[in-house]
């Protein structure tokens, strides 16, 4: 078989070993994508015709003909609006405006139907596509320290590193959950070419509705992330701890670590979410347990089918009806507890090894594993919170005891004081307060919250919620805050098993953290705190908001610079900073490929964990299978392993490089911001671009800008619909803007040759002009081209898409590529595909916007054509998946 692209390949030299990356002709990979997904594609997608149901034959004789005009005619000049007017008239005999609406209408429903098969499809051939056992998989990486002679120190980093995968409900997709089992379940009948039970999954995508006629609950959110972890997360996760432990440790692993530990948000993120409580969270984590339980009990029965050995079969029984009671029966005084479930298994491990022959212990087993991998909590809640928030509680808390008990909690000067007078005030709270004396709002839910931290530790053990973030932290009081109510709410100093996770997310606070955790280190209280979680701190970085803010470039670089002075100023404490990061799917809000910025850090940055938010279409394109998930997982492990072990043949950032990456974020920065400070920035987005219509999609149980004030002001807007939005304009603004201008004027000062030096030798920067131009490909701009003749918005146009070109030019230039993307022609081959499949519907979309604008509409047809707005997001969306 001929190496895969980016396979290692070494040659030895006496005394020294030369690790070469020999690149594999890119022809083998878009070979196999086109035999095994686009082909695929063309011929299943074919049955839509066939479909049974009013109107979807008609439907699927006129879409192909509705797409090839849309590219002819995007390619002549025409808008979207002469392009469906166009295309009614030739090709139809509809002609009023309801029954175009109709029409439409089954065109929208038909083409997210389409995306759905080309996820499956895609899902089915992962392994064609991919390099499965190739760069970045455990089994290179263990080739590779072998070949290094780094086999025990490879050993010695597994043992204390991990990553921690963590789920978040961010409205980043819009499948329903009985649309991801057809996905997962259609998928493996592509994979076996059963072509009867494709058409029957065909025929039920017809009839099964794609969104959500109420908004879905918190709780509704989070039993739909729960499918992954029982049916995905629990298998890829386990395989990956057994292969770890098998091949690499040769069945002698004596480490607790676990090598992957998952988080989850839904139920626990407070932040601007109205609909969270404490009920809600204490519910999720009760569900997590039943989950994992679930699980467990399942495993327990098919090895009871296997272990029905003398004595070994009692146990098994024994244990079978003590998992039955909590699955099906479960009360207080019933509860299995990790301990004795670990015990019991060992107990029967012990006996098939000692009387047995040791006969099916593998699979006994991998089952202990996946106890030690995920305890009776499955996955840790996080707790989050906006700093804001909890000032307000405090004042509100200070108020209420004041009136009720005569005692005041604050000086009443509290909030004019400087950050060393209230930190005093606050290293002094402590109490017990009970929420019952709170009228129900922010101040009772936020102590509710945080005595359901007590709760969930003594039902799931303290894995089960041990972390509260503060979103938007800019001072240490911030923390301090969070500190005093856990203290107000009976925790006791020495007895505070919570790691409290400050949120650094615009580039003004990237730049204020070091400060910040200087002042939470030297501080004697939080000091002695941080010694009761063994030295360590947690320390979020928001890559989507730092894009919003910042601008791609800048963001990027801010949070690099950041992450290392925040380990220079841990380690000078003797603390281990530990970097969760705040990632989005798309590159403009950190994703991308993730797994190369990983190995891109260099050796000035704590390297014990990768932590990191997974949401959206992330989860279903990376780990919407158990091999997808498996192959992601060990690309990220290998590359925060690889990292450290290999750093001795990496290219360090050298002081010219920092020169350099520092003068183009300045300078990108300095353009995005002019950009984002024009007059018409937000109204350009809200009149051209879906932006006002997330929040009526029911997708999220959390509003989609934070504030209750009518007006839309730019702080308040999300990064989700913020950079969807501009994803659905296919003008892409957050993950190029500013890139282009940046590399030109270094070329004119005379710096082209540093930076593509840089660019060949730092796979930080590379990465980083890499994952922008997967957002330039993902862009089209003869779909938004009328707006340039718009006499107010056509200069906006104008400016982005002048920007676009520029940096399009210059990135291609600094690559020596022809083209975007040219060294991942599959990835292309994805993106360019699912953009054809739904450019008749960023074409509906447009068309509704346009007639919302004409003055003299109804509020009738205004209803229609925002319904038919809110319907188009969705394929769009979901289409997006592969951006991560």
């Amino acid at each position: 078989m001929p190496l895969a692209k980016n396979d290692v390949f070494v040659s030895f030299i006496p005394e020294k070993i030369v690790s070469l990356r020999i690149p594999m002709s890119s022809s083998y990979y878009i070979n196999q994508f086109r035999r095994n997904v686009t082909d695929k594609y063309t011929i299943y997608n074919s049955l839509f015709a066939a479909l049974p149901f009013s109107g979807i034959a008609n439907v699927g004789a006129l879409l192909p003909i509705l797409s090839q005009a849309c590219q002819d005619e995007y390619k002549a000049g025409k808008n979207p609006v002469q392009i469906i007017n166009d295309f009614f008239r030739q090709h139809t005999e509809v002609r009023t405006e309801r029954d175009k609406l109709d029409r439409l209408f089954k065109f929208v429903q038909y083409i997210e139907r389409q995306v759905v098969l080309f996820d499956a499809i895609e899902d089915a051939a992962f392994d064609t596509v991919n390099n499965i056992q190739g760069s970045g998989s455990l089994k290179a990486l263990y080739n590779e320290a072998v070949f290094a002679g780094k086999t025990q120190a490879l050993k010695n980093k597994l043992k204390k590193f991990r990553i921690r995968v963590v789920l978040t409900a961010h409205p980043t997709q819009f499948y329903p959950g009985s649309v991801l089992g057809i996905i997962h379940d259609m998928s493996e009948s592509i994979a076996r070419n059963d072509f009867h039970t494709i058409n029957e999954y065909i025929q039920q995508l017809g009839i099964t509705p794609f969104f959500n006629k109420k908004q879905p609950t918190p709780y509704d959110e989070a039993l739909n992330l729960m499918w992954y972890l029982e049916n995905i997360l629990y298998h890829s996760i386990g395989n990956i701890y057994n292969s770890i432990e098998r091949d690499i440790f040769d069945h002698q692993y004596d480490s607790d670590n676990p090598f992957i530990e998952l988080g989850f948000w839904p139920g626990g993120d407070r932040d601007g979410n109205p609909f969270v409580n404490a009920a809600t969270t204490i519910k999720v984590a009760e569900a997590l347990r039943s989950a994992i339980t679930v699980c467990y009990y399942r495993d327990i029965r098919k090895l009871k089918r296997r272990l029905s050995f003398a004595g070994v079969d009692i146990l098994i029984q024994e244990l079978e009806a003590i998992l039955y009671e909590n699955v099906f029966r479960p009360t207080e005084q019933n509860r299995v507890h990790l301990t004795d479930l670990q015990s019991r298994l060992i107990q029967i491990r012990d006996l098939v090894k000692e009387k047995h022959h040791s006969l099916f212990l593998q699979r006994l087993n991998s089952l202990i594993h996946k106890v030690k991998i995920f305890g009776t909590h499955f996955a840790t809640i996080d707790i989050r919170q906006d700093s804001r928030i909890h000032t307000q509680v405090l004042l509100s808390i200070h108020e209420t005891l004041k009136q009720k008990t005569g005692n005041a909690l604050l000086p009443e000067n509290y909030t004019s004081l400087d950050e060393a007078d209230r930190l005093n005030i606050l290293a002094g709270l402590q109490g017990n307060i009970n929420p019952a004396l709170f009228e129900p709002g922010i101040a009772k839910d936020t102590l509710e919250s945080i005595y359901a931290i007590q709760t969930i530790q003594n039902n799931n053990g303290e894995a089960g919620c041990n972390r509260y973030v503060i979103s938007n932290c800019q001072s240490s009081v911030n923390v301090m805050e969070v500190y005093a109510l856990f203290r107000l709410c009976g925790w006791k100093q020495d007895q505070m098993p919570v790691d409290i996770v400050p949120l650094f997310e615009t580039i003004d606070d990237l730049q204020a953290a070091e400060q910040i955790m200087d002042r939470l280190y030297t501080h004697s209280l939080y000091a002695n705190h941080l010694t009761g979680r063994k030295m360590h701190q947690t320390i979020m970085l928001g890559f989507s908001d730092g894009t919003k803010d910042g601008g791609y470039l800048q963001a990027n670089w801010s949070i690099y610079t950041a992450k290392e002075n925040l380990t220079a100023i841990s380690r000078k404490y003797n603390i281990k900073a530990r970097f969760f990061d705040g990632r989005g799917g798309p590159p403009s809000r950190g994703g991308g490929k993730t797994n190369k910025f990983y190995a891109s850090l260099g050796n000035n940055i704590e390297n014990e964990e990768i932590q990191l938010t997974i949401q959206g279409q992330t989860i279903t394109s990376n780990f919407g299978t158990i091999q997808s998930s498996q192959y992601n997982l060990e690309q990220l492990l290998s590359a925060g392993i690889s990292n450290e072990l290999f750093a001795d043949t990496r290219i360090q950032l050298s002081q010219h490089d920092r020169f350099l990456m520092e003068e183009l974020g300045r300078i990108s920065h300095q353009t995005y911001q002019q950009f984002k400070e024009h007059p018409l920035f937000l109204t350009y987005m809200q009149l051209f671009s879906p932006l006002n219509y997330y929040s009526k999609s029911n997708i999220a149980s959390r509003p989609a800008k934070r504030g209750s004030g009518g007006g839309l002001r730019f702080e308040d807007l999300r990064a989700i619909p913020f950079v969807g939005s501009w994803s659905q304009l296919k003008q892409n603004v957050p993950g190029f803007f500013g890139v282009g201008t940046a590399l030109q004027q270094m070329k004119e000062k005379g710096y082209w040759e540093d930076i593509k030096a840089m660019f060949r030798n730092v796979l930080f920067f590379r990465t980083l002009v890499d994952n922008s131009m997967m957002s330039m490909l993902k862009s089209f701009f003869p779909l938004t081209e009328y707006i340039k003749d718009d006499p107010q918005y056509g200069p906006v146009w104008k400016m982005v898409k002048d920007e676009f070109d520029l940096t399009e030019k210059m990135v291609l230039e600094l690559a020596d590529a022809s083209i975007l993307m040219e060294d991942d022609l599959p990835g292309r081959a994805s993106i360019q595909m699912r953009d054809h499949i739904v450019l008749p519907l960023l074409t509906i979309q447009q068309y509704a916007l346009h007639e919302l604008r004409k003055p003299e509409i109804s509020d009738t047809e205004k209803g229609v054509y925002e319904k038919l707005i809110t319907r188009s997001m969705f394929g769009i969306i979901n289409a997006a998946r592969n951006s991560a």
